[in-house]
């Protein structure tokens, strides 16, 4: 039931992203370099489940707009610090509040009590997902 909801709601988050002229891996980057800056290129892939070698590409045009910064980390000149520059900040905030906004729209259609226990759950999940009996992070 969950990996059809998030199919789902992934294909109603594109015309958001396509909108602001984003693809998604852009915006996780985004979303993710917004925490803390990052010091690699492949701890970011590895934060956001993205293909090292892939996510070149993304992190080449989000810093050619100007939306994220790479630079020499001082402690290792080998290794680039990632982080997101003030427009890409003011971007990601513009597409997550029309994300948002979708999301609550979805929600609206449930009660209060309801929307407030799935949100609970979810919460709960993604902070400690599940396992399979092997002990390998399951899905």
């Amino acid at each position: 039931m969950i990996v059809p909801l998030g199919r789902a709601l992934m294909a109603a988050e594109q015309p958001v992203l396509d909108a602001h002229g984003l693809a998604m891996w852009a915006y996780a980057v985004l979303l993710r370099l917004d925490e803390t800056p990052i010091r690699s290129q492949a701890a970011l892939a590895g934060a956001i489940g993205a293909d090292k070698t892939r996510i070149i590409a993304v992190l080449d045009d989000l810093e050619e707009r100007g939306l994220i910064r790479r630079r020499p980390d001082p402690a290792d000149r080998r290794v680039r610090l990632l982080s997101v520059t003030p427009e890409g900040r003011r971007l990601r905030d513009a597409v997550q509040a029309d994300i948002q906004r979708g999301e609550e729209e979805l929600l609206a259609r449930f009660p209060a009590a309801e929307r407030d226990g799935f949100l609970r759950v979810l919460r709960a999940l993604s902070a400690d997902p599940p396992v399979t009996p092997k002990g390998k992070a399951g899905g």
